[in-house]
């Protein structure tokens, strides 16, 4: 059964842009949420946010210096992460 994963990044934005990319090879929805967080913007995070949407992965962020990212407020944030089977904090 295809399950729902949001995972929510904090300090390490590289390994956690990574590890949802390796998620999605279980055949899982999988996006990616920067709440109140900047996006370092650093060539791994560059190619994992090109890899990630690539692959179908959606990403939201609070945060209006994100512009690789969908912008949602932060209640907006909160009520899709009630929609997920899994919140990964990372």
């Amino acid at each position: 059964m295809k399950k729902k994963i949001a995972v929510v990044v904090s300090g390490r934005q590289d390994e956690a842009l990574r590890m949802s990319i390796g998620l999605t090879l279980a055949d899982d929805t999988v996006d990616v949420f920067f709440v109140d967080r900047k996006l370092q913007k650093t060539k791994d995070n560059q190619l994992n946010i090109e890899t990630g949407k690539e692959l179908g992965i959606h990403m939201y962020s609070n945060c209006e210096s994100n512009d690789d990212v969908e912008l949602l407020s932060l209640g907006e944030l909160a009520d899709k992460l009630t929609t997920y089977d899994h919140v990964l904090p990372y």
